[in-house]
């Protein structure tokens, strides 16, 4: 079956890719499995210059690169240079710290030596979303080929001229022939992907649901998976909070990438005491971001990904009105070809709502009101995501404090949650569990093997 790539910001067809067929993707799992083979022994001062070399030809392709993410799933050009970037500095920052962080680790016992050694498990199957189409794969990749797995990428189908430049710079860096393949597959096929027995291992990011039939999948067949899937971030803003610093940081990160990420701050919990003053900065601000064509110059909001997907925002928006909550701004489908959603605040938000209960992965921000420090925390914990959070406060000590109670995976005092290659990143509860990055991030893929000598 063809996979067509569409430009979600004219609703025109870009390209059309040839599936592999079920034979040729496990072909390619073969050749993976063939590549580790020699690469799993391959010293850090081999693997690292290649990642080096990695990082440096996403900075000399950004500018392409950007383009194509903005054709592919509308992300605005200043963002998607943000991107690569990021993608540069992870595999910097791993061909720097692998070895190192997989340093044998000795433990004293009565024996001569005993020591806890980390060796790469082989072929590991990542199912990578399309809303950061190149930073969800790349912090997938520098870690896992840095300690010495090998790797298939089956990327989300809107995103096909991402999944397969992917392989390419990884090829032009240098790295063995095969060690890494994007398999241009669809949906029905991943299971017989996870179950080919040359996959040792799967990571996905992704939405809840298909975090737990991918992990069903897995667990049938007993192979290791991480998931990092959706979440509907809590960001606190107490009565002490500078609401100028909050409210500008809150509306950037509701809207980053068009408000299409799993960290992005979807639930604004607001104590009574500052919350008309932090709504009407809230509008205001909200108003004032640039809606448009992701290739001119100061978009701040490009389309939604694909049409279904703004459908999909729009009804949860409806369905919360009709539950009693307040539309202050936004909320309505532009006239156009492009799969644009603007810029939408509701207040009054409460349980049962979609905006209270559900993810909304799009540019709409849920205003709810606490009475205090403590109902706010409760209402941040009252969910069934738990990926992120931030708290509001001039007072460090006492966000600290707030953030400790959080039930999330990442928690930050006056700033927007984001993921950093130096620190581990994932979440809990529904929003799923293992980590990435970090020194914890790669060690999710490795033996982690017990070695004892008499």
């Amino acid at each position: 079956m063809p996979i067509t790539s569409i430009n979600p910001a004219t609703g025109k067809p870009i390209r059309t890719y040839e599936e592999l067929t079920p034979e040729a993707a496990a072909a390619a799992i073969v050749q993976a499995h063939s590549a580790w083979q020699s690469w799993r022994t391959t010293p850090f001062s081999q693997r690292a210059p290649l990642m080096k070399k990695t990082a440096s030809l996403l900075r000399q392709r950004k500018s392409d690169l950007s383009m194509l993410m903005a054709d592919e799933m509308g992300k605005p050009i200043a963002q998607g240079i943000a991107e690569v970037e990021k993608c540069a500095w992870v595999c910097d920052y791993y061909a720097d710290f692998a070895e190192s962080h997989l340093a044998p680790d000795v433990i004293k016992t009565e024996s001569t030596k005993s020591y806890v050694s980390f060796e790469p498990l082989g072929v590991v199957l990542a199912i990578m979303p399309w809303n950061f189409p190149l930073w969800q794969v790349y912090r997938f990749v520098a870690p896992a080929l840095m300690a010495g797995n090998a790797g298939v990428l089956k990327h989300a189908s809107n995103v096909p001229g991402c999944a397969l430049v992917i392989e390419q710079i990884v090829k032009d860096a240098g790295f063995p022939a095969g060690l890494f393949r994007t398999l241009l597959i669809g949906s029905r096929h991943v299971k017989a992907i996870i179950e080919h027995p040359l996959v040792r291992a799967v990571t996905l990011t992704g939405s809840t649901p298909a975090g737990k039939a991918v992990a069903g999948q897995a667990g049938a067949v007993l192979k290791k998976t991480v998931l990092e899937l959706g979440g509907s971030d809590a960001y606190i803003v107490l009565e002490d909070a500078d609401l100028e610093s909050a409210v500008t940081t809150c509306v950037n990160s509701r809207l980053i990438n068009a408000g299409q990420s799993c960290i992005a701050a979807k639930r604004f919990v607001v104590v009574e005491a500052v919350l008309d003053a932090f709504t009407k900065r809230f509008i205001d601000v909200m108003k004032s971001k640039r809606v448009g064509d992701p290739l001119t110059d100061g978009i701040d909001v490009g389309p939604q990904a694909r049409h279904d997907l703004r459908d999909g925002l729009h009804a949860q928006v409806l369905a919360s009105v009709e539950g009693g909550a307040t539309l202050l701004l936004g909320g309505e489908i532009p006239k156009g070809d492009g799969a644009y959603y603007p810029p939408t605040v509701l207040a009054n938000v409460k349980p049962g709502m979609p905006a209270y209960e559900e993810e909304l992965f799009g540019p709409v921000a849920a205003i709810i009101a606490a009475r205090d420090e403590d109902d706010a925390v409760r209402i941040a914990n009252d969910s069934v995501f738990g990926l992120g959070g931030a708290v509001f406060t001039k007072d460090p000590a006492r966000g600290e404090r707030v953030a400790r109670r959080l039930e999330a995976g990442a928690t930050f005092v006056n700033s927007l949650v984001a993921s950093d290659p130096r620190l581990p990143f994932g979440g809990i509860k529904e929003s799923g569990y293992g980590r990435e990055l970090g020194p914890y991030g790669i060690k999710e893929f490795v033996n982690v093997k017990t070695i004892v000598v008499k």
